[in-house]
């Protein structure tokens, strides 16, 4: 995602509301018309300083962010900030309840205000996806054209994740999809038999869903998130930046565009 379109969506009023929040308390503090009037109990000279409790919560704070980044693999900006306004809003709460108790709730009311009003945008133009609606269908269609790439999303209707990766993967399709570089979804609640036989889970505490598996040749080549020789599934983050890294859709789709057939060529006009 280049810089340009990242600045274009953070344009959108929940980014920078949601900005503003995870800066409120600190903001507050250095800026000395809101201090003096907010802070007014402590002595001037320290209302607008940090005490040692709120240094130690806002450091506490900026590992939480680094240690969650690297966990769900955040490679944008974008993403950074999404992973985090959770718990930069955490920390501001507990600042300003630190300050005065009464400003803890109020800033809570607007946090919930905020999440109402302002949910977090997500793409709704259109897809390019097949939705297999028979076991069956989905096996044939994976090795009726060897050429053909697909990548399919195993999900569950009622999994939270699967319902916020739906519109990532929406986007994705309308993005890359070619003949030759496809994208499927099939619901394993459906088709148990098919979550068996690619071994994902679609119980309540799963952590595989959703599940992205690239095919090649009617053969998985890749899948997201992935499971270990332990057995133990490693966590992955579904943004459009983690799977088009992931499984190199930049450049199937190339592959994917140059198999297909040259367009025949206008013959000349009589002279």
């Amino acid at each position: 995602m280049t810089w340009k379109k990242q600045l274009a969506i953070l344009a959108k009023p929940y980014y920078w509301v949601n900005i503003l929040l995870a800066v409120s308390y600190l903001l507050a503090k250095k800026t000395q018309f809101i201090c003096t009037r907010l802070f007014s109990l402590l002595e001037e000279d320290e209302a607008c300083d940090l005490d040692s409790r709120e240094v130690e919560i806002l450091f506490f704070l900026l590992i939480v962010v680094m240690i969650r980044s690297r966990k769900t693999g955040a490679v944008t900006m974008i993403n950074y900030l999404s992973s985090s306004f959770l718990y930069t809003k955490v920390a501001n709460a507990i600042l300003w309840a630190y300050a005065d108790f009464r400003y803890g709730l109020g800033f809570l009311l607007v946090c919930v205000l905020v999440g109402m009003v302002l949910p977090e945008p997500s793409y709704r133009g259109p897809e390019h996806i097949t939705y297999f609606r028979n076991s069956q269908v989905f096996e044939e269609e994976l090795v009726r054209d060897k050429r053909t790439s697909w990548l399919i999303c195993f999900y569950t209707v009622w999994n939270p994740s699967c319902v916020n990766f739906a519109p990532i993967f929406a986007e994705l399709s309308a993005e890359y999809n070619t003949d030759h570089l496809k994208f499927g979804k099939i619901d394993i609640g459906r088709f148990p038999d098919v979550a068996q036989k690619y071994r994902v889970s679609d119980s309540s505490f799963s952590r595989q869903l959703p599940t992205v598996v690239l095919f090649q040749q009617g053969k998985e080549v890749d899948r997201r998130p992935c499971v270990d020789n332990k057995g133990k599934v490693q966590k992955f983050f579904f943004s459009s930046d983690n799977v088009r890294a992931t499984f190199g859709l930049n450049q199937l789709y190339k592959e994917a565009v140059e198999r297909l057939p040259a367009a025949p060529k206008e013959s000349k006009k009589a002279q």
